[in-house]
């Protein structure tokens, strides 16, 4: 999703190091307190190494690595720090981990100042010292010991010869060479040179004369000289060849060059020439052309090459001929070639040559900027144009950004970021759709920071005088002041807004402008109006703004209360200095400290670190709250209203969370990065859905930076495009999406897949199209799927897929019916069955259609789909055609259950499938094994007429031997409204679980044989039970009479035994034998946990629904229970069976803690209310005009709240990626219009106000409706007989208005909605009664 794209890890400054490792070529060079490890190839970061890994104190230290140098043999690196040295081996265990090798300390006073490392022995030159430590194991840990040390005057450079017999030094404070024995530290040589000595290297040489020594040196002047060994004395050293300018160019040309510019002069390191010049020649073994001689020479003469820059980046090669010969006096130098200017950027600090991935290529390293040739051997020595060839780069030094990054800023867009450091900052444009970071200025002290105009302007605050600074030409001053926060938001015209908000907690609002001359003015000052003073006023940071649409409205204040209360702010004039409050979320948290707020309508929150952001259409807030466990994440919808307490994820995490931003998509879909100590965490929002159980936020990706750099995170930032920047140290990070490859999706689309709008032929989407009962919107759906499945098998490709239009989605069943036949039309008085069938069959949706897609799908699985999500979908395709061919033989309700039903065997199936594939691209959410269907399911049940068929279902999925766990799997004691149903269904679950298993137990099943009765036939059962130990017992007890009182007392003393052997279900079941129902459904309720069981026991043995064992379970034990967990569906259905359909329909929208203040039931604890699902919108139209109880208590519902109801099912519709399903539900749901109050019928008498017969705000749709249809609507309340006679109204006043009226009036206006309703009741109540005077039925009529 998001990978490393750049690293800006400072740039070379000191020496620059180079180590082969077996499977890669590294760069190394030191950069403030850190060591940069880069691939030679594309100076790609490879690690950082620390020097605070091995010294915990040097974390906060400005001091510098002074050098560092190499082990090649033994894969060490060494830093030195003042007077401290760590040393880092790569892992053997852990493939590419670099750990702490070891450490040296050496005295306070000496400062190290250069050092080198072969075969575990160390050098290490220091201000006063040289000295040479050994390798040793101490414990079993690596230790250095010091073999000697002598007085040496500032040493530079120190470098073991390749024999390891001398040590080579120069000084800062002459310029001699210095040569001491390795083995006693006694000064050997001193070779003299008559300028300053910047660089000296031994030469390696010949295998065959490992002890021959050959030393290079260069001074200041770019010369270049060879010392060689003398004849007689090997073991001293003298100069036989100098390579200054003169001897590589004319002496003219050489003048102009010296005049002009200096240049730098550097040695080829042979052995890495050698061998790339042994390959080449291998590639074109019978080739025989001058460039290829030109080759052959070089490697059979063994030339030593120097290579020489001039300032006007031309290049030089020499070549000495000769070295390894003797006498010395045969060397021979001469000039190989030259190439044109700007060979090079310029004559470089630092070069050397590095193997090439390519044998015969070779890689030229020079620095600064540092920068990678790849050089073709054939070519460059031929002085060819294509010899060197850019491979990459790193920007140029900037000694300033070697300061620690303190936090970063950013433009509105993210289009331009500012890196604040300790010491100084500088602003950076983002190019290239955020891949690309470029300077663009920089400051040397601010308190705040703004950048303008995509980086290329920033503003700075200094609170030490109150100046604001824009960095422009010429710059603008102003005074402004004290100031916490500084920010900027975007602006319709060319200027800049910046708001400020001072630390009295005023609002400055300051204009930038650039045209035709830079100003900077105060356009006002003003505070918020809050009752209280806030606690913080913090900015919203305006990331999500470039996605405005004209209709949306982004804030531009966030304002934290001490009661942890946010209010959201925008202004109402930025000419005038007022504000007014767009949103408010209590969050009850009262230790907030920090807070920073983003625009995508989204906001974090942490009690001693808060985000906060905002999204396009309700607010959401993450809070972290610190605790002894660690910190606890939350993410809330700030929609608040009675249908939403606002929770949408909780999580803990036990490492503290340091830092959260948040970007926005296009599609405006929020991705929250969460930063920690060494890694960033993304969270984008998932999609709800009916098959997998999942959080509503599920981290999306981890990026850890802890593997390649030991520091920690000081800040990350979104930027354009999706790109996060993380700082650490003084280095940053930049992520995006740019490398990925062709078949990887970018963290937008990932965001898109996982919480936008879903395709058609999504099996949620068909779902909840079905539960609505768009059986024929699904049907093209179908048909569609089907032809680009078809077109996608045909041409091998990708599933290319076809979406209805929007409005389908808003017809009815009926009216696409009618549409159809109307152009179906008839072609002749009598029709051919079976052309008629195969005319459907080409025309559209037919069995044969789906058999042939359900095929196609089981063969080649649709991408982005879950396994679940597959077989869901194959499912829902089948159920639509037993729907279409069965649609008249089952209802609506009962088709939601029996997809819910069929979904639910599938979702158990797939959990116990661990194995199961996965789609391409899928990504798998927890989904585990459910014990049984939602509640919500079962009511679709408990409301159909046709139970018949759903029991049908419902037993053949259990292969038909529906058991116990079975039945209240699929909630038949809850949904089967037939005693005489259930009764027989329990007969069959007790001879199933008989049944069940080798053994037949009659204990199994003689819970539901006594509920029903039959006690004779388990005696029956327990005569064939000979296995059985209690089969004695068991004969001579039942043989007994149980209607006679003692062994019903013989029966209860059995139950209470069992009890106290924890036998509950065959304790239940002597507790019905004896009698005892309402002891049976006690042990069913407490020892069980299963209300279910005492429900069926308690049907079954009242052989009624009106039982009172069975209202006393629905009031104390079932009510509880759905208060407990919130669950309405539950409460529902029973307050329908306690004949409370009035609470039935009021419990769908009114806060459970009003109903449970309003009832006399005993409810200890009330859950989160779930409105997370829209059937609930489903169930409440279909509930609230079905009787006249239902009608008394949809009455009783404020139109505000049924209002609220409608708009948070939407947005639940949304979250699951149903988008146009909620649009659908907003433009079609029938809210009941008021209705003006007839003034009258307000009847004035004796300064007494009837109360008027309708009020100002009637409910008029749904009671118009309802009296409609009234002859299908149940009565289900007492209706009272009106009087014969009523008196007159007396006439309208002629008078004002009375006071007492006006009152009335007022009254009226602040509760009219509600008092509307239960007047439109009463309507409906009258005409209800109308309905029932029927006259007397008389047969003769019908004649």
């Amino acid at each position: 999703m998001l990978r490393l794209h750049h690293a800006y890890a400072a740039y070379p400054a000191r020496s620059i190091c180079h180590l082969q490792l077996l499977d890669a070529l590294l760069i190394l060079y030191p950069s403030a307190d850190v060591v940069i490890l880069l691939n030679a190839s594309s100076l790609s970061l490879v690690r950082v190494l620390a020097l605070s890994e091995a010294f915990p104190s040097a974390r906060n230290t400005a001091d510098s690595i002074s050098c560092i140098t190499v082990d090649s043999g033994m894969m060490l690196v060494f830093a030195a720090m003042n007077n401290r040295i760590a040393a880092w081996s790569l892992s053997g265990a852990k493939k590419g981990t670099w750990l702490i090798h070891s450490t040296l300390i050496l005295p306070e006073s000496q400062i190290i100042t250069a050092l080198d490392c072969k075969s575990g022995l160390l050098a290490v030159g220091s201000q006063p010292n040289l000295s040479v430590y050994t390798l040793i194991l101490e414990n079993d840990l690596p230790s250095w010991s010091q073999k000697w040390t002598i007085h040496a005057c500032f040493p530079t450079c120190v470098r073991f010869a390749p024999s390891l017999m001398y040590i080579a030094t120069s000084s800062a404070s002459d310029n001699a060479i210095r040569m001491y024995s390795t083995t006693s530290g006694r000064q050997t040589q001193v070779i003299s040179h008559p300028r300053t000595i910047t660089n000296f290297a031994w030469r390696q040489p010949q295998a065959a004369s490992r002890d021959d020594l050959i030393l290079y040196t260069v001074t200041d002047d770019a010369t270049i000289r060879i010392f060689l060994p003398v004849l007689d004395s090997p073991q001293q050293l003298q100069l036989h060849a100098s390579l200054d300018i003169f001897s590589s160019l004319p002496f003219s040309a050489a003048s102009h060059h010296l005049n002009q510019t200096a240049s730098t002069a550097f040695w080829l390191d042979r052995e890495v020439v050698e061998n790339a010049l042994n390959e080449t020649l291998k590639k074109w073994p019978d080739q025989d052309n001058a460039r290829l001689r030109r080759i052959k020479d070089i490697k059979d003469e063994r030339w030593d090459l120097f290579l020489r820059v001039l300032g006007d980046g031309s290049v030089v090669v020499s070549a000495v001929a000769n070295v390894d010969r003797r006498p010395p006096t045969l060397l021979k130098q001469f000039t190989l070639q030259q190439l044109p200017p700007s060979t090079l950027p310029g004559p470089p600090s630092h070069l050397f040559l590095l193997p090439n991935t390519d044998p015969s290529m070779l890689r030229l390293a020079v620095s600064s900027p540092l920068t990678i040739f790849n050089l073709s051997p054939v070519a460059f020595f031929d002085a060819q144009n294509d010899g060197l060839r850019l491979s990459s780069y790193l920007l140029p030094r900037i000694l300033e950004e070697e300061s620690k990054i303190v936090r970063l800023v950013r433009t509105p867009e993210g289009a331009g970021v500012g890196i604040v450091r300790i010491m100084g900052g500088e602003a950076w444009r983002v190019l290239n759709n955020g891949t690309q970071l470029v300077r663009s200025g920089s400051w040397c002290s601010a308190d705040h920071v703004v950048v303008l105009q995509r980086g290329r302007i920033f503003v700075t605050y200094l609170v030490s005088d109150g100046t604001l600074t824009l960095h422009s030409t010429p710059p603008q001053r102003l005074f402004v002041p004290a100031i916490d926060y500084l920010f900027s938001i975007p602006s319709e015209d060319e200027g800049d807004s910046i708001v400020g908000i001072t630390t009295e907690l005023s609002i400055v609002h300051l204009r930038a402008s650039y045209s035709p001359s830079p100003t900077l003015l105060i356009r006002s000052q003003s505070h918020l109006p809050l009752s209280h003073p806030p606690k913080f006023i913090l900015p919203v940071d305006p990331m999500a703004w470039g996605q405005r649409q004209s209709w949306t409205e982004h804030d531009v204040l966030l304002s934290v209360s001490h009661t942890g209360e946010l209010d959201f702010w925008v202004p109402e004039d930025f000419q005038t200095p007022s504000w007014r409050r767009t949103g408010t979320v209590k969050t009850g948290r009262t230790r907030i400290t920090k807070a920073s707020c983003s625009s995508a309508k989204k906001t974090a929150l942490r009690e001693c670190l808060i985000n906060v952001v905002k999204p396009y259409a309700y607010l959401c807030s993450i809070l972290v709250v610190p605790g002894p466990c660690g910190d606890e994440l939350t993410i809330w919808n700030s929609q608040e209203s009675e249908f939403a307490t606002g929770l949408d994820f909780s999580t803990r995490y036990s490492e503290r969370i340091n830092d959260l931003d948040w970007t926005s998509t296009p599609d405006n879909q929020s991705i929250l990065a969460v930063g920690f100590r060494h890694h960033v965490e993304l969270l984008c929002q998932q999609r709800m859905t009916y098959f997998d159980e999942g959080p509503g936020w599920a981290m999306c990706t981890t990026i850890e930076i802890g593997g390649f750099i030991p520091l920690p995170i000081s800040d990350s930032i979104w930027l354009d495009n999706g790109s996060l920047l993380i700082a650490a140290g003084h280095q940053m990070f930049l992520y995006d999406s740019s490398s990925l490859a062709s078949d990887e999706e970018t963290l937008f689309e990932y965001a898109a897949r996982h919480n936008g709008p879903l395709d058609d032929y999504h099996p949620q989407m068909i779902l909840q199209c079905l539960l609505w009962g768009k059986v024929e919107l699904v049907k093209d759906i179908i048909v569609n799927l089907s032809k680009d499945v078809a077109a996608s098998t045909r041409d091998h490709s990708r599933i290319q897929r076809t979406s209805l239009p929007v409005e389908s989605f808003f017809k009815t069943d009926s009216a696409i019916i009618s549409v159809s036949v109307q152009r179906k039309g008839y072609t002749s008085l009598f029709e051919n069955p079976s052309e008629s069938r195969q005319q459907e069959s080409e025309e559209g949706f037919s069995r044969s259609l789906v058999l042939d897609l359900l095929e196609a799908l089981e063969t080649h699985p649709l991408p982005h789909l879950t396994p679940n999500e597959q077989s869901h979908l194959l499912t829902l395709i089948q159920t639509t055609l037993e729907i279409d061919e069965q649609r008249r033989a089952l209802d609506s309700n009962g088709l939601r259950y029996l997809i819910s039903m069929r979904s639910f065997y599938i979702l158990n199936h797939r959990s116990s499938v661990p194995s199961s594939p996965q789609s391409e691209g899928a990504q798998l959410r927890a989904s585990g094994r459910r014990e049984r269907l939602r509640y919500r399911d079962m009511i679709w049940a408990f409301h159909s007429e046709s139970q018949d068929l759903l029991l049908n279902a419902s037993s053949l999925a259990c292969d038909g031997k529906l058991g116990w766990i079975d039945a209240r799997a699929v909630g038949i004691p809850i949904w089967l409204t037939s005693v005489d149903t259930l009764r027989t269904q329990m007969e069959v679950i007790a001879r199933n679980e008989y049944m069940a298993g080798d053994n037949r137990d009659p204990t199994a099943c003689s819970l539901y044989y006594f509920a029903l009765g039959k006690v004779k036939l388990v005696h029956g059962l327990w005569r064939q039970a000979a296995w059985h130990k209690e089969q004695g017992l068991m004969l001579k007890f039942l043989s007994n009479d149980f209607s006679e009182p003692r062994w019903r007392t013989a029966a209860l003393k059995n139950a209470f035994a069992l009890l106290s052997k924890r036998r509950f279900e065959y304790a239940a079941a002597f507790f019905l034998l004896g009698g005892a129902l309402k002891d049976a459904v006690n042990v069913c309720i407490k020892q069980l946990d299963d209300f279910q069981l005492a429900v069926a026991l308690a049907r079954a043995v009242e052989q009624s629904n009106e039982g009172p064992i069975l209202l006393e379970i629905l009031d104390s034990v079932v009510l509880p229970i759905a208060f407990k967990n919130g669950n309405r569906w539950l409460a529902s259905w029973a307050f329908w069976l306690l004949h409370r359909r009035d609470m039935a329909v009021r419990i769908l929208l009114t806060p459970l803690q009003d109903i449970a203040n309003s009832l006399n039931i005993q409810v200890t604890e009330i859950g989160e209310p779930h409105y997370d699902d829209p059937s609930l919108a489903l169930l409440f139209s279909q509930l609230r005009s079905k009787t006249l109880q239902a009608a008394k208590g949809t009455s009783e519902i404020s139109g505000r709240s049924e209002y609220n109801f409608v708009l948070q099912m939407a947005r639940v519709f949304c979250r699951m990626g149903c988008h146009v399903l909620g649009l659908d539900l907003v433009r079609s749901w029938s809210f009941d219009r008021p209705s003006a109050i007839d003034m009258v019928n307000i009847v004035v008498a004796n300064d007494q106000v009837s109360p008027p017969p309708s009020p100002n705000l009637s409910r008029r749709s749904l009671f118009d409706r309802a009296v409609r249809r009234r002859s299908s609507i149940m009565i289900d309340i007492p209706i009272l007989s009106q009087p014969p006679t009523r008196t007159a109204s007396p006439e309208r006043p002629t008078i004002g208005v009375p006071p007492v009226i006006k009152e009335h009036q007022e009254l009226l206006q602040n509760q009219g909605d509600l008092y509307a309703r239960k007047v439109g009741l009463g309507n409906l109540i009258r005409s209800a009664k109308q309905d029932i005077e029927v006259p007397e039925f008389d047969m003769n009529s019908f004649f």
